[in-house]
This record gives C-alpha cells, structure tokens and sequence, in this order.
C-alpha cells in the first residue's frame, strides 16, 4: 500500500509542473479576449486577437474589429488573469480611443506646414503616455472583474517586468507609479479583491511597498480624501466610457469624430 501511495505522489509531483510548463499565452488570447467583452456587453463576435511582435497600433480596431496583442507584454504573464491583464489594458486604449487620438490630430492638420504634420506624427506614433496608461488600466480591471479574472494580476504583470534605474535604487517595484494607481483604484472599487489577494511572490512583494504608501496617505487627512475623490471620479470615468463605447457600436469618441471629418473631406 505504501508503494501505491508513494507510486503516487511521484505521479503527481511530476504532473503538476508539466501542467504548468504547458501553459501558452498566446493560445489563449482569444478566449480570455472574448470573455472580457462579452461579460461586459459587448458583442464578440466579429472580433479578432492578433499576437504581434514589436509595437501595438490599434488605431483602426473602430474599422477592423482586431486587437493587437504585444508577444513581449505576454512574456509576463502565467495564467488566464495575467493575460486578461495584458488583453484588457489594450481594450482600456481602444475605449478610451487613445489608440486612435493620433490618427484624427493628423487628419486635422494635414494641411498645415511640414513642422507641424511632423509634431502630429509624433503625437500619433506616442500613444500611450503614463495617464493613458493609468486610465486604461482603470478600464482593464473593471473588464476583469466582469469576467471574473482577478484585477490584481495587472499589478503582477507590471511588477514582473525590469525597474528602472532610479526605481531599483529607491527600492520600488518596477513601474511602481503605475502599479500603485491601480491598486489605489482596485481598493477602491473592488476591496473584497484586495482583501483576497493574489498568491505569488511578485505581489506580496509590491505590497512591502504599498502598505508603506497606503499608510503614509491615510495619516494626511487631506491626501486621503483628495485619493477618494481621483477614485470616485475614476469609476465615473470608466463607467461612461464603456456605456458609451457599447452605444456607438465599438467606436470611441475619437473614432467617431474622425469618421465624421473624414467623411466630411
């Protein structure tokens, strides 16, 4: 009987990290991608997940319904919630229409002179700036929590990745600002979340950061309540931006005034 159970256990231990090694992110991209849309309403149908290698550009989602997935952000991810991370912080750009801000700044001043079309064409190859980021990152954890992923992976995903220099000196996570403006929103929004956590060493890690952060905040009663209200404000924010987003038919605001000056010339 003891060789039976030990027979086993080997059995087991053996199994388990084969099951793990055989996770693949990229082949499950679709699947987390449509879960994330349809839980919060919005057909699925007639869209694709595209894993890309270099930079993103979902500028033309609006007129191709494809998602533009980067290889590099899924290096970092080990799990279904981890990939919902990195698949809804794309979907973030696209229904806030960061991705395609730079197309309507270019139509718009296409016909001024070369300096300026050169200023446009940096505007539109600089997608994603640090609030842009944040915001869609905003959006991302409420698409999560539709679809029953764990929010809290958008910080293991951006923790997992290398600090910068000054962040490795200071003793913060790697993109720590960003990292931390999600997690003040998520203990916001969703407590019970944070309350669970996330079981790995990278989160526990950030956390030895947060909790110094967090406590130094709620001894300034002003910094407190001026955290409330960026959070308030933030969960209207996204709220709008989905319902709105859903009313056009998968078009941002941006999407549509483009389609209109376009249209126009």
């Amino acid at each position: 009987m003891k060789k039976v159970l030990l027979s086993l256990f080997i059995a087991v231990s053996i199994a388990i990290p084969s099951s793990a090694a055989a996770f693949k992110a990229t082949d499950r991209v679709p699947v987390v991608g449509a879960a994330l849309l349809t839980k919060s309403g919005i057909p699925s149908n007639n869209v694709k997940f595209m894993v890309v290698s270099g930079a993103v550009d979902n500028s033309n989602y609006a007129a191709n319904k494809t998602v533009n997935v980067s290889t590099q952000e899924l290096t970092y991810t080990g799990n279904d919630s981890e990939v919902a991370a990195v698949v809804a912080n794309e979907l973030g750009h696209i229904i806030s229409g960061h991705a395609s801000k730079g197309k309507l700044v270019n139509l718009l001043t296409a016909d001024s002179n070369a300096s300026t079309n050169e200023t446009a064409s940096s505007i539109a190859t600089s997608l994603k700036t640090s609030k842009e980021e944040k915001e869609a990152d905003i959006l991302a954890a409420d698409l999560m929590v539709n679809a029953g992923y764990n929010p809290l992976a958008i910080i293991v995903v951006l923790t997992k990745q290398t600090g910068t220099y000054w962040e490795t000196i200071q003793g913060k996570p790697a993109n720590a600002d960003r990292a931390m403006s999600i997690y003040n929103y998520i203990s916001y929004a969703y407590p019970a979340k944070v309350k669970a956590g996330y079981g790995c060493n990278e989160y526990r890690n950030f956390l030895t950061y947060a909790d110094s952060v967090v406590a130094e905040r709620k001894a300034n009663k002003k910094l407190e309540t001026k955290n409330t209200k960026t959070q308030q404000k933030a969960k209207s924010t996204s709220t709008t931006q989905l319902r709105k987003f859903k009313t056009r038919g998968g078009m941002s605001g941006w999407d549509a005034a483009y389609g209109l000056l376009n249209g126009a010339q």
